[in-house]
């Protein structure tokens, strides 16, 4: 798969196979910048989220492209701690309202649960904002839905009791951390995994098993890093601030070896 092809949702919606991250990229003119220069590299998949705070800026400086809207895949998401139809229905407006844009095409529940309770069970509140999420996509005001950090047995309470399944898991993703179980979870229900921090906040850029198999291609950790993720089945979402990298993450049209792949694996 190639960084300008495309998976396909379970309701037929394209989404291009490699996404640009802003995550930790503050407001103003740092996110603006960075979206633009993400732009400019040829990305066309913009991942944010209200949480993030920088979905106006975000959102400015798609507007300001000059690339048609339906050419950028634009992704957001509910807050973690969000966790009734109310309060989602409400958030899922501000969104709206933030990032200043007719549609999204792709909404996400953060996390099943809020950040300072991490692994608490929120089955019964998770199901409650599914509803949220099913309205908000009747609405036509996103595209798609799906979640984020969801496990096997989180996922499964919602497709136990949702009328839409949901159409994608965001999950932490990179060598050393690969997700194989709620990897396979998901493509046995439909599901495409988004890979974020694909390198790790940075803290395998330094590893010399990883820097040894990237010099075979001819190509950076980083490189090496999101196109190990894309090898895997999911779809990265690289995050940078500085044009060069910004660019040269999305330069990923290689592929990596089985044997590679596999001691990878072991890392």
């Amino acid at each position: 798969m190639k960084s300008t092809d495309f998976f396909t949702l379970a309701n037929g919606v394209k989404i291009p196979a490699i996404g640009f991250g802003t995550w930790q990229i503050p407001s103003g003119n740092v996110a603006y910048n960075s979206v633009r220069e993400a732009l400019k590299a040829g990305y066309r998949h913009i991942d944010t989220a209200q949480a993030y705070g920088n979905e106006a800026s975000v959102g400015r400086a798609i507007l300001d492209s000059g690339i048609n809207r339906n050419e950028i895949f634009v992704t957001s998401k509910l807050p973690a701690e969000i966790k009734s139809f109310e309060k989602a229905v409400r958030h899922s407006e501000l969104t709206m309202t933030n990032i200043g844009l007719d549609y999204i095409d792709l909404y996400l529940i953060h996390a099943p649960w809020p950040w300072n309770e991490i692994g608490a069970d929120y089955t019964k509140e998770n199901i409650e904002v599914w509803r949220a999420m099913e309205d908000f996509y009747r609405s036509g005001k996103t595209r798609s839905i799906g979640i984020s950090n969801f496990n096997v047995k989180d996922i499964d309470a919602i497709l136990g009791e949702s009328e839409i399944a949901p159409m994608v898991n965001q999950v932490k993703m990179h060598i050393g951390h690969s997700q194989k179980e709620i990897s396979a979870h998901c493509k046995k229900h439909g599901i495409i995994v988004e890979g974020y921090s694909p390198l790790a906040t940075g803290r395998i850029l330094n590893n010399s098993d990883i820097e040894r198999i990237a010099g075979k291609y001819g190509r950076s950790v980083a490189q090496l890093s999101i196109r190990y993720v894309l090898d895997m089945g999911a779809l990265p979402l690289p995050k940078s601030t500085h044009p060069e990298f910004i660019a040269e993450n999305l330069d990923i049209d290689f592929e990596i070896a089985e044997e590679d792949l596999n001691f990878l694996d072991t890392l």
